[in-house]
């Protein structure tokens, strides 16, 4: 089933744009029937989604085109999005194979930034960087960079600082798994021990602020106050969605927009603003600059809802951590939420953390006998959908395509 949405206006701009979706269902209204219709467009700046009441429909949600067409002028005319299907072009370019030459070295490029002579720390730096990780952050700034290039009428391949960008992603991301895993005492990730766990905690608080200082000090080689502003204010957003997410709120929908913030700066800040970096090195125009930083925030909410929905769904070996963590670190993520709509009872776990004897297994059930998993699904779609729309301004490209295709892939994942 569509989940029903409104504007609920905020002082922050974190996740502002998406796509605002209005189910109306069994209305009785002249025109609209009792299946309902649904109608997509853009919320506005300092505006988040937010769930209102439930309706039932039977009928797939359709999209009116005439409430998807950006107001402002176009840089490249968007084509149709439809509901069922993310794209429309016969074959769209393989992300991971465009990408490849230029994350080839990446790796071992980090480990250069992290060269120091003391053995144990560099054991520790280097214990993430083994090549095993999706390294799905760089691949979109790389493919977003060379976008941006042919966008801009140049060739597609990319400035020394646009890879150096990409190579900063992933080292900041990095620095955050390694101290997120302090702050939840987690003991495994990526389907290995943690840094925590091998060298102790202390150790590996030093280990995550050494990666940190190391891509600080690749950022101001870059040699662009601007890039340098907009990639501190993804430290910034990290540190502020960690807080974030050790509070809640007890009103509803003051709770799912907290979601949604926290969401944003933990996951999607460094995608949009590392979009954003690259574009700035290569075009001077800010529409350009919102195109690219659009696109990866939605791309980051989406990425992090779908992550969300595995944490129920996906079992503990194909995820790499273990399945229900989040409820067991007394967290409301997206399914529980949408879940207290038809098990109220769940309010009073989520603002006790679901530290009581039993909260968590309760907890899982509900979301399970829910449509929580489902309506979590079916924002990530909105997201991505919101993300095309943004993307396809810019130049046709195959790297254009393939960020396109990066889409579906980020809803279909399984781990």
């Amino acid at each position: 089933m569509a989940a029903p949405w409104r504007i609920c206006r905020g002082r922050s701009g974190g996740v502002t744009g998406v796509i605002h979706t209005v189910w109306t269902g069994r209305t009785g209204r002249p025109g609209v029937g009792t299946e309902g219709v649904c109608e997509q467009v853009t919320a506005g700046p300092g505006e988040v989604l937010v769930p209102v009441r439930r309706v039932h429909s039977t009928v797939r949600p359709q999209l009116n085109s005439a409430l998807i067409r950006y107001r402002n002028r176009f840089l490249y005319p968007t084509p149709r999005i439809c509901c069922c299907r993310i794209h429309s072009d016969v074959k769209l370019k393989d992300p991971f194979s465009l990408a490849h030459k230029d994350l080839k070295n990446l790796y071992e490029d980090i480990k250069k930034e992290l060269l120091v002579s003391k053995e144990e720390l560099k054991a520790l730096c280097d214990y993430y960087f083994d090549g095993k990780g999706k390294a799905l952050r760089p691949m979109i700034v790389v493919l977003m960079a060379r976008a941006c290039n042919i966008h801009s009428n140049r060739e597609g391949d990319l400035l020394p600082g646009q890879r150096s960008i990409a190579m900063i992603s992933e080292m900041i991301h990095t620095a955050s798994l390694v101290h997120d895993d302090v702050i939840d005492g987690a003991d495994t990730r990526r389907g290995k021990t943690t840094i925590n766990e091998v060298w102790g905690e202390r150790k590996a608080i030093l280990a995550g602020d050494f990666i940190l200082s190391a891509a600080s000090m690749a950022l101001a080689r870059i040699g662009n106050n601007a890039v340098v502003s907009v990639l501190s204010q993804v430290v910034e957003d990290l540190v502020r969605g960690e807080f974030m997410q050790l509070g809640s709120k007890e009103n509803e929908n003051e709770r799912f927009k907290h979601y949604l913030e926290k969401t944003f700066k933990k996951t999607a800040s460094l995608i949009a603003n590392s979009c954003k970096a690259v574009s700035i090195l290569v075009n001077s125009d800010p529409e350009v600059h919102e195109i690219a930083y659009q696109y990866g925030k939605n791309v980051g909410i989406a990425f992090q809802l779908v992550d969300d929905v595995l944490d129920f769904t996906s079992c503990a070996n194909r995820l790499g951590k273990p399945s229900a963590a989040d409820l067991k670190l007394g967290l409301a993520t997206g399914p529980v939420l949408f879940a207290c709509q038809q098990f109220p009872e769940l309010h009073a776990m989520i603002m006790r953390r679901f530290g009581s004897d039993g909260d968590v297994d309760r907890a899982w059930r509900y979301v399970l006998q829910s449509d929580g998993v489902e309506q979590t699904n079916y924002l990530a779609q909105r997201y991505c959908q919101e993300a095309i729309r943004q993307i396809s301004r810019l130049q046709p490209s195959a790297e254009r395509d393939a960020l396109i295709r990066l889409t579906e892939l980020v809803l279909s994942r399984d781990k």
